[in-house]
């Protein structure tokens, strides 16, 4: 009860500051958003100091495996060179295989490279991030009707998203609007159906989905190697290739 009326104190103390609200000052008007700050900033706030880090100038990444099923949250000021893991976290439900999604209703997870496109206070599924699924690879890879509306959210239950459940959405979701807040305008999530290394591609090399997760190793490898963003684009041929 405390945390929940130092969440009202917060929401009422920034909104005297500016007759524009800030895009947390929009999100602590939801009552789930206002919960979730005050159960799980406090304690976040802790961790982001561990890490060196300003809640003002955070920036933040995900990075999910199919193969383990861990979803990570990175994070570091703005302007760092490296990114640090701050959380993994178990994805509590799964559907469909190793493969990228490539139609509607297949049941498929996404695999490749995304960002959060939307912020949902009020989900189905307690509190969700919305992917830019289907991107301009997904587009040029599927048919006809590749499908949509795949999120990071809460439950354990899915069909083509990344639930994570109910407590632990509320992290991730404080952590991403702390993030837009601080002016993060593009908040990245890549996903792989497991870590990328050359022996594990050798596993999987008689797979239907080998050649593309070729085209995603680039990508993968980058972040490995610097723990910073490759920038990802889209060949022709919808396959990814990076700079």
């Amino acid at each position: 009860m405390r945390y929940f009326l130092l969440a009202l104190g917060l929401l009422a103390t920034l909104g005297a500051r500016s007759s524009a609200p800030s895009f947390r000052e929009q999100q602590l008007q939801y009552p789930r958003v206002r919960a979730a700050y005050a159960a799980k900033w406090p304690e976040l706030q802790r961790l982001l100091v561990s890490h060196g880090i300003r809640a003002s100038e955070l920036e933040i990444f995900v990075r999910a495996f199919k193969i383990g099923r861990r979803l990570e949250v990175w994070g570091r000021n703005r302007g760092d060179a490296q990114l640090q893991l701050l959380r993994t976290y178990f994805i509590a439900g799964t559907s469909g295989t190793l493969g990228p999604k490539r139609c509607a209703g297949d049941g498929q997870v996404p695999e490749g490279f995304y960002s959060v496109n939307r912020f949902n206070p009020n989900s189905l599924y307690h509190l969700s991030l919305g992917l830019d699924y289907p991107n301009n690879s997904d587009m040029l890879l599927s048919g006809s009707d590749p499908g949509g509306d795949i999120f990071i959210h809460g439950s354990d239950q899915t069909i083509g998203c990344l639930p994570i459940t109910d407590a632990l959405i509320e992290e991730v979701y404080v952590l991403a609007v702390e993030a837009r807040n601080a002016g993060q305008a593009t908040i990245p999530v890549h996903i792989f159906p497991f870590e990328l290394r050359d022996e594990n591609l050798t596993t999987y090399q008689h797979h239907a989905h080998h050649y593309f997760w070729q085209s995603l190793q680039p990508g993968y490898q980058y972040f490995e190697k610097h723990h910073d963003l490759p920038k990802v684009l889209v060949q022709p041929t919808g396959l990814y290739a990076f700079e």
